[in-house]
């Protein structure tokens, strides 16, 4: 029943979970005074703000084409991304300096059985919804859920070492692991910062559609070419779930303009059925030293 909820309604469970979560790893840290704790407690914030961000952009995104962008907008799902991202980098630097600061003046760490309780239970709530996130940012091809489920996977391991690593304090009494757990959760939760930049900038750099996807839309085309005629370089790319192609059709010099509009219509048409917007450019054949076979 959940795996066939519409991506705007994933993103608001999102986003309500990651109020739900805030609060409860925010009075887990209360309880304890554990730094550990504090930085997944600091990490939900950014999960809260990163759902948010990625609902807006998402909505953005599927605004229809208009005379200022005729091709859409559904770059706008990067920027979620790249928020998010730059969001994580500030949560790791203010974990850093807390951390710092306890390292040098360890505290013991009170209520662990009851924070840990609350840590706990917000986890397995990230855990159900980053796989449903992830399972719908796949389908719908959405950059925005999916870089939203991959950070919550990614915020249930860290609260799995922050939980070892505070247990592991207070059971041996060396209270300075607390503060290097949450310098490790710091510079984890930077890596991840630094994966979403990255696949922010390749999307907006104009990606090509991925090896299969390619292989696909070169199977209708040849599907597509009668006798004498050919489709010939292929150009794709994505553009956060559109994802578009260009293509020269080579015909015979003898065809009229409506034989070959007849033949890059029906290919067009056939992409469509895929989700693929195709834009075709017709040439005699022989053009450009390219013969149609």
């Amino acid at each position: 029943m959940l795996k066939k909820l519409q991506p705007r309604h994933v993103l608001w469970l999102s986003l309500v979970a990651a109020l739900a979560t805030m609060a409860l790893k925010t009075l887990a840290w209360d309880l304890t005074d554990s730094v550990g704790y504090l930085s997944d407690a600091m990490e939900s914030v950014v999960n809260l703000l990163g759902a948010g961000f990625a609902l807006a952009m998402f909505t953005y995104a599927r605004r229809p084409a208009d005379a200022g962008h005729p091709y859409g907008h559904g770059k706008a799902e990067y920027f979620s991304a790249a928020f998010e991202g730059g969001m994580i980098f500030l949560a790791a630097v203010a974990i850093l300096i807390a951390a710092g600061e306890r390292l040098f003046s360890p505290e013991p760490i009170k209520s662990l059985n009851v924070g840990t309780t609350l840590i706990v239970a917000a986890s397995l709530i990230n855990l159900f919804v980053g796989r449903l996130l992830l399972h719908h940012g796949r389908v719908h091809r959405s950059p925005a859920l999916e870089g939203d489920g991959r950070h919550l996977m990614t915020d249930v391991w860290t609260t799995v070492g922050v939980v070892l690593g505070v247990g592991l304090a207070q059971i041996t009494g060396f209270y300075w692991l607390d503060p290097v757990v949450a310098i490790g959760v710091a510079l984890h939760i930077l890596h991840e910062g630094w994966g979403l930049l990255a696949r922010s900038a390749n999307g907006l750099m104009d990606r090509a559609l991925s090896p299969d996807r390619v292989s696909e839309v070169e199977r209708v085309l040849r599907e597509h070419e009668p006798a004498g005629c050919a489709f010939i370089r292929l150009r794709t790319r994505a553009a956060g779930a559109q994802e578009f192609a260009q293509a020269d059709l080579q015909v015979p010099g003898d065809w009229s303009v409506r034989q070959a509009h007849d033949l890059a219509d029906a290919a067009e048409r056939a992409l469509r059925t895929q989700g693929v917007k195709l834009s075709v450019h017709i040439e005699p054949v022989g053009s450009h030293g390219t013969h149609a076979a």
